[in-house]
C-alpha cells in the first residue's frame, strides 16, 4: 500500500469527531434494519435466523477492513438466499456452508482478475431499474405484516413514520428511526397492546459464532454438487454488491475500487461459512439508510456488524420485545428514500429506449423476485437497442464516373454484426459498370460477420466479371480481412 492509498484508507476510518459520531449512529440504524430482512430472507433459504444473524457479523466486520465501498452495509440477504434455497432443500446446511466458503473463492479470484469492469455495460436506465425494483421489493415485504393485524399495529406504525419523518425538523443530532425504535418500544412496554415483536420473527442467536468447517466429505462427488450453486452465489452476490457500490457512488459523488470490493466481498463470505454463516451482498435499502443518516466512513459498516452482534446476543431479551412495527416504519422510509421518483418524470423526457429498458428492468425484477434477473434483461436490452442504433449510422454513397467506368461505393459508419445484411444491400451485385471500387475510408470492420459481407460482394462482383478494388482500409480492419479473408488480399489497396 502506497503512502496516499493509506492515507486515503486511515480517512476512511476517521475524518474527526462529528463524521465518527454520525458513522457511529447511523450504523446503529443500519443495524436494525439489517434485522427483519436478514430474518425475513433467512426463511427464504430454508434456514434458522440465526445463520442469517451470525452471516451478517461476520461479513460486516470482515468487508468494513477489507471492502472497496466505505458506507456500504453488507449482509445476509438478497437474490443469494434464493439460490440458497434450493441447495438446502437438496442437500442441507453442511453443504450450504460449503457453497459459501467456495463462492467466496470464486469472487476473490474474480476481483483479482478485474472482472468488476464488466459493470462498465450496466447502463444508467439499468441501474436507476434496479434501484426503483429493489425499492419495490423492500416495501411489498412489508405488506404482510400489515395485513391480519388490529388497528394497534397500523397506528404503530403510522407513529413510527410520523417521529421518522417529523423528528428531523427538531434536531438532526440523533437519526430519528433509532429514536422510532427506543420509542415504539417503550410505549408498547407501557401500553399492552397485541403487536408483534421481533421475538416472534425467528429464533435468535443466544451465543456467539464459532468456527467450523462444514460437516461434508471433501471430495470430487461433493464439489460437482457444491461448485455450480456456489458459481451462482458468487455471480449473483458480486452484481447486487457492484450495484449497490455504484449507488452509493452516485449520492456521495465519491469513487470506490470495485476490485477491491469484489475481494474483500469473497474474504467476507469464506469467513461467514467458516463461523456457520450463508453468503451475503451489497445490501442497498440498507446502504441508502445508512448513507442517508450521515453514515460516510468505514466505521458505519463496522458499527453495524458489531452492534447487530451485541443486540442479537447479550441485549436479546430488550430486543426480543422491539415492535415489529417499528422495524416496519423503517423499511418504508428506506423503499420511500430509494426510489428514483425523478425517474417517473424522465420517463417524458429522456428517450423512449431508456425508459423501456428501466421498466423492463423493473418489471422482471418485481416479477422472478431476483435482481440479477432484471439486470440481465436491463442489459440485454440496452445492448440490442444500442446495435440497433449504430447500426443505422452505417450508410453507402454511390459515385459514378463516366470516363473511367468506374463505380465508387463510399462506405460510412460501422459494420459489424447488426448492420452487416444491411451494408450487403446497398451494393448492386451485377452493376454494369467495369470497375467498382469500394471505399472504406469513413468506415470500420468491427467482426468477422462485417468481413464475410464485404468478402461475399466482392466475391459476387468477380463472379458477374466486375474488377473490385478496396480501399481505405484502417489498420484495424485491415487485419481482421487479412486474418479472416486471405483471399482478398489482392482486392485491398
Amino acid at each position: 500500500m502506497t503512502l496516499s492509498s493509506f492515507s486515503r484508507y486511515r480517512a476512511e476510518w476517521y475524518s474527526g469527531p462529528a463524521a465518527a459520531r454520525r458513522d457511529v449512529l447511523a450504523g446503529m440504524v443500519g443495524t436494525f434494519a439489517l434485522i427483519p430482512e436478514v430474518i425475513a430472507f433467512a426463511f427464504v433459504a430454508g434456514i434458522d435466523p440465526e445463520v442469517g444473524l451470525f452471516a451478517s457479523f461476520v461479513i460486516g466486520i470482515v468487508i468494513a477492513f477489507a471492502g472497496g465501498r466505505p458506507a456500504m452495509i453488507s449482509g445476509a440477504a438478497g437474490s443469494v438466499a434464493l439460490v440458497a434455497a434450493a441447495l438446502v432443500q437438496a442437500h442441507g446446511l453442511s453443504y450450504l456452508l460449503a457453497a459459501t466458503v467456495l463462492a467466496g473463492i470464486f469472487q476473490i479470484a474474480f476481483g483479482l482478475a478485474r472482472l468488476d469492469m464488466l459493470m462498465r455495460f450496466v447502463s444508467r436506465s439499468v441501474r436507476t431499474g434496479f434501484v426503483n425494483a429493489l425499492a419495490i421489493l423492500i416495501f411489498s415485504a412489508q405488506v404482510p405484516q400489515m395485513l391480519g393485524v388490529t388497528w394497534h399495529t397500523h397506528a404503530m406504525i403510522a407513529l413510527g413514520l410520523a417521529i421518522i419523518y417529523l423528528l428531523p425538523r427538531l434536531t438532526t443530532a440523533i437519526p430519528s428511526p433509532l429514536i422510532c425504535i427506543v420509542a415504539l418500544t417503550a410505549i408498547a412496554a407501557w401500553v399492552p397492546m397485541p403487536l408483534r415483536t421481533v421475538a416472534d420473527l425467528g429464533r435468535l442467536p443466544d451465543a456467539l459464532p464459532g468456527f467450523a468447517l462444514p460437516a461434508i466429505p471433501f471430495d470430487w462427488a461433493t464439489l460437482a454438487i457444491v461448485a455450480p450453486y456456489a458459481l451462482a452465489m458468487a455471480a449473483v452476490g458480486l452484481l447486487e454488491s457492484m450495484m449497490t457500490a455504484r449507488v452509493v457512488d452516485d449520492l456521495t459523488e465519491t469513487t470506490s475500487p470495485k476490485a477491491r470490493e469484489c475481494t474483500g466481498l469473497g474474504l467476507a463470505n469464506v469467513a461467514a461459512g467458516l463461523f456457520g454463516g450463508i453468503a451475503g451482498c451489497g445490501m442497498i435499502g440498507q446502504t441508502v439508510g445508512n448513507v442517508r443518516y450521515g453514515g460516510r466512513g468505514r466505521l458505519s459498516t463496522l458499527v453495524a456488524g458489531v452492534f447487530l452482534l451485541i443486540v442479537m446476543v447479550p441485549l436479546r431479551p430488550w430486543v426480543a420485545q422491539v415492535p415489529v412495527a417499528a422495524l416496519v416504519a423503517i423499511m418504508v422510509m428506506v423503499s420511500i428514500s430509494t426510489f428514483s421518483w425523478g425517474s417517473l418524470r424522465d420517463l417524458r423526457r429522456h428517450p423512449r429506449v431508456s425508459g423501456i429498458v428501466m421498466l423492463a428492468t423493473v418489471v422482471v425484477t418485481v416479477a422472478t423476485h431476483d435482481l440479477s434477473m432484471g439486470v440481465a434483461v436491463g442489459v440485454l436490452l440496452s445492448g440490442v437497442f444500442f446495435a440497433f442504433k449504430v447500426s443505422r449510422l452505417m450508410a453507402v454513397r454511390v459515385e459514378h464516373d463516366v470516363d473511367s467506368d468506374t463505380r465508387t461505393y463510399i462506405v460510412s459508419g460501422q459494420v459489424f454484426f447488426a448492420s452487416a445484411e444491411m451494408f450487403a444491400d446497398r451494393f448492386d451485385l451485377r452493376d454494369d459498370a467495369r470497375h467498382v471500387r469500394i471505399d472504406l475510408t469513413a468506415a470500420h470492420l468491427w467482426d468477422v460477420t462485417a468481413v464475410g459481407a464485404l468478402e461475399e460482394v466482392v466475391a459476387a462482383m468477380r463472379r458477374h466479371g466486375i474488377a473490385v478494388e478496396v480501399v481505405g482500409l484502417n489498420q484495424a480492419s485491415a487485419v481482421l480481412v487479412d486474418r479472416h479473408a486471405p483471399l482478398m488480399r489482392d482486392a485491398t489497396a
